[in-house]
């Protein structure tokens, strides 16, 4: 059932892209925001780290390794375009209406 007030959190799965290989889909809980909310985030974002960043949006996921900021650093350094994909997908879930097959 729709509710009037979202949900704290949601999921959306994000391809994380291999260097080399084909992208994998990472499932990752990501904090929710009004648009309020939203707007003032992005203007905040300049200046700010990827490693900041991606854990202002993301609370969780599901990898083998705990979440956590030391991971968190590490998945970033491994694998650049994981960054990215994490922001649009956050980006697009919260502002944009997801066509249905």
């Amino acid at each position: 059932m729709f509710k009037l007030k979202a949900d704290p959190t949601f999921e959306a799965k994000v391809e994380f892209p291999v260097a080399g290989g084909a992208s994998v889909p990472v499932k990752l809980t990501f904090k929710h925001r009004t648009k309020a909310e939203l707007a003032k985030w992005l203007e905040g974002r300049a200046g700010r780290s990827d490693e900041e960043t991606f854990c202002d949006m993301v609370e969780g996921w599901e990898i083998n390794e705990p979440f956590s900021k030391e991971n968190v650093a590490i998945l970033l350094q491994h694998h650049i375009g994981v960054a990215l994909a994490a922001y649009q997908t956050y980006v697009d879930e919260l502002t944009r209406h997801r066509e249905k097959n």
